[in-house]
């Protein structure tokens, strides 16, 4: 049996995914294969640089580290300075990659011990682009290089943006590298239901909610009888509302902690009940 954990994309909500991998790995379960997306390919990669539960445990204390660091520090006034410069972007990537530098100390994707790929979106081929090979760090930057966040990343002459806009939630590409059993890490957005937009803002969001979750939907559904496939609760009581803006918040707001501890135990329970 191949397995395969498969991690999406979510920004900050992203913190429920440690939490699944500990659950997962504090069972034995280890991957084959990872592959992920945006805040996905983040913690995907650093799961496929050890499937342990001591990194496990790293990758959390990691959250924390994302959280009090200066990532996505600044005022309001410097913030929107940064956009009229570039243009492009609220937040330079600088911070950003030297924690990643940092946290993934094996510098190529195929020195990993774990097959590990990771999506962005290409701005010239205007087509999904998948990361096998090449700098860890590039590669991960450019799938979670959120456009008007980030700057988009350039890698080999070709400029990338965030991957959740090509493929949010990569199930179909684990099947097609031979998964047979897949372990699905997702943020909670898509246990909401959808409602029209009611505020000016809320019609984007709602637009690439409903593009991320008919491509989830569509490659669940297309999946074969012989995949086995496993969608990890997120253990939160009331899933982020799809049209709050605070479901996107990317600095404060959230008790990382917290989050990580409910994934945890929610997702250790799912695994007993089904004597994994």
């Amino acid at each position: 049996m191949t397995t395969a954990f498969v991690l999406g994309g979510g920004g900050q909500l992203g913190a429920h995914e440690a939490g699944m991998l500990r659950a997962l790995v504090e069972r034995g379960i280890a991957p084959d294969m990872v592959v992920g997306t945006s805040v996905g390919a983040i913690n995907g990669a650093a799961i496929a640089t050890s499937p342990t539960v001591e990194q496990a445990v790293r990758l959390g204390e990691l959250w924390g580290t994302l959280e009090s660091s200066d990532v996505f520090a600044g005022s309001l006034f410097n913030r929107l300075a940064t956009l009229a410069r570039t243009g492009t972007h609220l937040h330079d990537n600088t911070a950003l990659r030297a924690i990643l530098d940092e946290a993934l100390e094996l510098p190529l994707i195929e020195q990993l011990p774990v097959t590990f790929q990771c999506v962005a979106a290409s701005i010239e081929q205007a087509a999904e682009h998948w990361f096998t090979s090449g700098s860890l760090v590039d590669a991960v930057l450019a799938s979670a290089a959120v456009p008007g966040l980030l700057p988009p990343v350039e890698v080999g002459g070709e400029h990338f943006i965030d991957g959740g806009i090509v493929n949010s939630i990569p199930v179909g590409r684990a099947v097609s590298l031979g998964a047979d059993r897949i372990f699905v890490m997702h943020v909670g957005r898509v246990d909401r239901p959808l409602q029209p937009p009611r505020r000016p803002w809320e019609v984007a969001l709602v637009a690439f909610e409903i593009a991320r979750r008919h491509r989830f939907v569509g490659d669940l559904a297309a999946l074969p009888d012989t995949v086995e496939v496993h969608v990890m609760p997120t253990g939160q009581v009331e899933p982020p509302k799809y049209n709050d803006l605070s479901a996107l918040r990317y600095r404060g707001g959230l008790d990382v902690t917290e989050s990580i501890a409910r994934a945890h135990a929610a997702s250790a329970e799912y695994l007993r009940e089904r004597g994994l």
